[in-house]
């Protein structure tokens, strides 16, 4: 007697857990989902909710505007959080459109450089650099370009944009830079 009562139940959770899987797009876009530091997950990855946390220009509007050709775009610094390499939600969308242009240019050439703010070590700087360089290189290779065309190089806190010490200054110091060999 019991086991008929709970045979339906069984079999419409079986049903709800279904359709909620079913729920997904099918199309599958490279994210830029990378992991920080500890190697978990970065939170809220792809959520586009609150992920800027005032970065300057980090935002998901495209870069390049209608009647641009690809030899007039410019490609756009990205930002990065404080002491992290995660691509945020608004670096995603320089990215890809980065990505566009360099699939529509396949004899194109990309070299990303990683750049920090002043505070801590150079050699610290030096290594967060390079993971926010490749953080972007992976994002545009996950999007298709060959990775051949793409090197990478941290600058640390060696070049910075803004050589001031205040909050604002080293948000745009915290960027991705891209040189492109047209």
């Amino acid at each position: 007697m019991k086991m008929q009562k709970m045979v339906p139940l069984v079999l419409g959770v079986f049903l709800v857990g279904a359709m909620l899987m079913g729920c997904g797009s099918s199309e599958e876009l490279p994210t830029g989902d990378i992991t920080d530091e500890s190697g978990s997950s970065a939170p809220g990855a792809g959520s586009g909710v609150g992920e800027t946390g005032g970065i300057p220009g980090d935002s998901d509007t495209d870069t390049q505007t209608i009647g641009q050709t690809d030899a007039d775009y410019v490609f756009a610094n990205i930002q990065y959080e404080f002491d992290k390499y995660r691509i945020t939600s608004g670096s995603r969308g320089t990215l890809t459109e980065h990505g566009k242009v360099l699939l529509n240019n396949p004899d194109w050439t990309l070299r990303i450089e990683g750049h920090c703010d002043e505070r801590g070590t150079v050699e610290y700087n030096l290594s967060l650099g390079e993971k926010r360089a490749d953080a972007a290189k992976e994002f545009l290779v996950q999007y298709g370009i060959d990775k051949s065309r793409i090197t990478t190089i941290s600058y640390g806190k060696e070049r910075p944009l803004d050589p001031s010490s205040s909050e604002a200054a080293w948000a745009k110091n915290r960027r991705g830079e891209f040189r492109v060999n047209r």
